[in-house]
C-alpha cells in the first residue's frame, strides 16, 4: 500500500487542522493504520492509531482529548482532526500502516507516506 498525507499548514495556537492520508491498494481496509510526527533533532513519535475497522483507537497522552482518528473505508483515507493546537505540535506528520496494533514504538509501523508539515505560530 502507498500512502500520501496532506493537510498540514501553519496556523495559530488553539487552532484546527485536518490532516487526511490517502491509501492506494484495493487492501487498505484491513489494515490498522496510525499517524506520527517528527520535529527538527528528535525522533518519530506516536501520536494516534486506528483498527481496520475504525472501532478502536489509541492516542499518546499529549494529544489525548484534543486530536481525533478516524477513518473512511469507501474513501481510502484516514484522518486526523487537530484540535487546540499548540506550538509544541509542530512537526512533520506522517501515517503508516501498524503491523502490531496497540504498539506505540515506529519500528512496528511500515509503509510510511511522505510528511505534511504542521507548523504552530504563538
Amino acid at each position: 500500500v502507498q500512502l500520501q498525507a496532506s493537510g498540514g499548514g501553519l496556523v495559530q495556537a488553539g487552532d484546527s487542522l485536518r490532516l487526511s492520508c490517502e491509501a492506494s491498494g484495493r487492501i487498505f481496509s484491513t489494515y490498522n493504520m496510525g499517524w506520527f510526527c517528527q520535529a527538527p533533532g528528535k525522533e518519530r513519535e506516536f501520536v494516534a492509531a486506528i483498527s481496520w475497522s475504525g472501532g478502536y483507537r489509541y492516542y499518546s497522552r499529549s494529544v489525548q482529548g484534543r486530536f481525533t482518528i478516524s477513518r473512511d473505508r469507501d474513501k481510502n483515507t484516514v484522518y486526523l482532526q487537530m484540535n487546540s493546537l499548540k506550538p509544541g505540535d509542530s512537526a512533520l506528520y506522517y501515517c503508516a500502516t501498524a503491523t502490531v496494533y496497540g504498539s506505540t514504538s515506529a519500528a512496528d509501523f511500515g509503509s510510511w507516506g511522505q510528511g505534511t508539515q504542521v507548523t504552530v505560530s504563538s
